[in-house]
């Protein structure tokens, strides 16, 4: 899985996200089309996390 698949609304999960992990602050879950490695790792940095497991975490919301 190479790009971001995401059910809904990008906002819809970066609220889940900041809901689940207190530690995100909107600049990190800042997305912009063809920035998801941009994304993925901010989000591996804060939550330390590989990206295959952040990519499949995004898709379970």
């Amino acid at each position: 899985m190479n790009t971001l698949s995401m059910k809904g609304n990008w906002k819809e999960v970066a609220g889940k996200l900041k809901q689940q992990f207190a530690n995100l602050t909107d600049d990190d879950l800042l997305f912009k089309e063809g920035k998801e490695e941009e994304l993925l790792g901010r989000l591996q940095q804060k939550l330390g996390k590989t990206k295959e497991e952040l990519r499949k975490l995004i898709a379970k919301l």
